[in-house]
């Protein structure tokens, strides 16, 4: 592949916007970042028009897209329809999310992500399992016939699935602090979600190597005065990273401005879409474990009203931070790449810096995406 340098436009990086500079792409990958009046004269231009050239988002929650859950379709070809589906709003990079289902569906699933990486499918980069291992009480969306304590033998199952970036979801109140460990020792990222724990629960399985929370506020104990909650914890905690679902639905704006005042570091906030099929599609209605969602108003909801899922993509979570939250539009743009990529502990993805895949995206003025790079090759 001939060496490339894209240019026109200012950059974000990641940490910083640089102006009058050029992203030299190489065999896929960002060979350097470097000011124009350092360009060679052997390697071929693009001028790009718009407003901003930034990172390719990443985002570690999609259970689906293009008409496609994975859930329904744990194959190569659903993998590939999500993925494609969500490259349209300028994800890049993602991990396939199963929602609680059998044992079978589920090695089903793992089967697929793994075929699918190996392939090299542009923007599958892992999966995460949200759930069985949830709490009831807490379960939202996922079929309370389906949850299930976690035991040793589980445990097996996962540290033996050989996927490099794997997530899972759990519940600290139903997993003990040994098994916590264990996972985290083996290299799973272990998020805390769908949890009616207490705040010293939580703690200790921040202790004990648990790193990120699922969907913040959402599904989860809330913060009162004597008793912190999840919620509490994870704000409390640096050791732990919070996902945030910004679609003005599942979090009021003004919750999601206390929350990135109060977050302790150096764990951060950062946006994840829990997105469902309808994203990248005109589909309004559709089955999860044989139960009816129905989209409504930027919403997706069962038939008794709680909420499952998103309809969100991720550059509108983006212009949702900046045009409701008031957030810069660099730390929005942060918060959906070079943030998910560090909880994920990814330095090979969600930035502009040499060595990373060549994955941007290009943002016009009025924050729609113009054009989306994966490993260097427009989608």
């Amino acid at each position: 592949m001939a060496t490339q340098a894209f240019l026109g436009v200012d950059i974000f990086d990641g940490t910083v916007v640089r102006q009058d500079h050029a992203v030299i792409v190489r065999d896929g990958k960002i060979a350097d970042l470097v000011p124009q009046a350092q360009l060679g004269s052997d390697m071929a231009i693009e001028r790009l028009e718009g407003k901003l050239l930034a990172p390719g988002f990443v985002d570690v929650q999609v259970n689906g897209g293009g008409g496609v859950l994975l859930n329904d379709a744990p194959t190569v070809e659903g993998v590939a329809k999500i993925c494609n589906a969500h490259a349209l709003f300028g994800t890049t990079a993602l991990l396939p999310t199963l929602i609680t289902d059998t044992p079978a569906l589920t090695a089903e699933a793992v089967g697929a992500v793994k075929l699918a990486m190996a392939a090299h499918q542009p923007g599958c980069v892992g999966l995460h399992l949200e759930g069985p291992f949830l709490s009831p009480e807490r379960r939202g969306a996922h079929d309370a016939q389906l949850i299930r304590q976690m035991n040793d033998a589980d445990v097996d199952i996962l540290l033996g699935l050989g996927i490099e970036t794997l997530l899972v979801t759990l519940s600290p109140e139903r997993v003990p602090v040994r098994i916590i460990h264990r996972l985290a020792d083996a290299g799973i990222i272990v998020s805390l979600g769908h949890s009616n724990a207490g705040y010293d629960q939580v703690m200790a399985a921040a202790d004990a190597g648990a790193r990120g929370v699922t969907h913040l506020y959402n599904a989860m104990s809330p913060l009162t005065h004597r008793s912190p909650g999840v919620v509490g914890a994870a704000l409390d905690s640096g050791a732990l990273w919070c996902g945030l679902i910004a679609d003005g639905h599942h979090v009021h704006k003004a919750a999601i401005d206390i929350a990135l005042r109060a977050k302790r570091g150096p764990g951060r906030i950062f946006l994840v879409t829990d997105a469902m099929s309808t994203v990248g599609s005109d589909i309004q209605t559709f089955e999860l474990n044989g139960r009816r969602i129905t989209r409504r108003d930027g919403v997706l909801v069962l038939d008794d009203g709680t909420l499952a899922g998103s309809d969100l993509d991720m550059m509108s979570a983006v212009r949702f931070m900046v045009r409701s939250v008031g957030l810069d539009l660099t730390r929005a743009l942060r918060m959906a790449s070079t943030d998910p990529a560090d909880f994920l502990g990814r330095q090979d993805i969600g930035r502009i810096a040499a060595g990373a895949r060549a994955d941007f995206v290009l943002i016009d003025r009025d924050l729609q995406v113009r054009a989306v790079w994966c490993g260097g090759v427009r989608r």
